[in-house]
């Protein structure tokens, strides 16, 4: 029997992962309320990752600055490893484990939100950054590989891809990326007439994520939700 290409291998990896993946949408749904609600409410959200991670969440803040698909107004969205400047001088004076750490204790304010994404959950400046945000105040949340995973319990929440190719989580962490900003912009409008008193209609209601999606408004602090195969 000839051995499967690379072509057919990747694509049974990612047709694999995708049904365990499909428990992550109440979270999901709950996580782009919850921001929603925070970054209308002056908070924001910082967001780091290494190497390819970084790259995802990069365009994870890019959609939530600029737009997914309809106009809105910017959100506030950080993305601290792009910080070149600040993660090139907080390596060399206080080492590499400590560059987003710094930041979190920098930017990072009660109530705000810090997400960390990682296909091994391991890196340790990743969790030194989880532990810094949970110091501040912050809902420390967590894009990890298969659980558990150092990152996943460092956290107060982790959306965790259950599969072991960390080619194919990265890819449901661009997808995951993608629907937490189409929650996001679901929520807009009843997070924008919480803070104004006043209904808002807009391009924000357009193009609904998913019709009957339960959404619960606060998951306690603590909890955390996993996706598993």
């Amino acid at each position: 029997m000839m051995p499967a290409s690379p072509f057919d291998a990747h694509l049974a990896n990612l047709a694999a992962a995708l049904l365990p993946y499909r428990e992550c949408e109440r979270l999901l749904a709950r996580w782009g309320e919850t921001l929603a609600r925070r970054l209308v409410g002056g908070g924001r959200l910082l967001v780091a990752g290494n190497g390819g991670s970084a790259a995802e969440a990069q365009h994870l803040t890019a959609e939530l600055v600029g737009k997914l698909r309809d106009d809105r107004q910017p959100l506030s969205a950080i993305a601290l490893h792009a910080e070149t400047s600040a993660v090139t001088a907080i390596a060399n004076d206080y080492g590499y484990d400590e560059v987003f750490a710094r930041q979190v204790r920098a930017h990072g304010r009660d109530g705000d939100i810090l997400l960390l994404l990682s296909t091994s959950g391991a890196s340790r400046n990743l969790l030194a950054a989880a532990e810094a945000g949970r110091e501040a105040g912050l809902s420390c949340w967590a894009f990890t590989g298969p659980a558990p995973n150092p990152l996943a319990e460092a956290c107060h929440e982790a959306l965790a891809v259950a599969s072991p190719d960390s080619q194919v989580v990265q890819e449901l962490h661009l997808v995951s990326s993608h629907l937490l900003c189409e929650y996001v912009d679901q929520a807009l409008p009843a997070a924008l007439a919480g803070v104004t008193g006043v209904a808002v209609d807009g391009p924000a209601r357009r193009g609904s994520v998913h019709a009957g999606v339960e959404v619960v408004l606060d998951g306690g602090a603590g909890q955390q939700v996993q996706a598993r195969g």
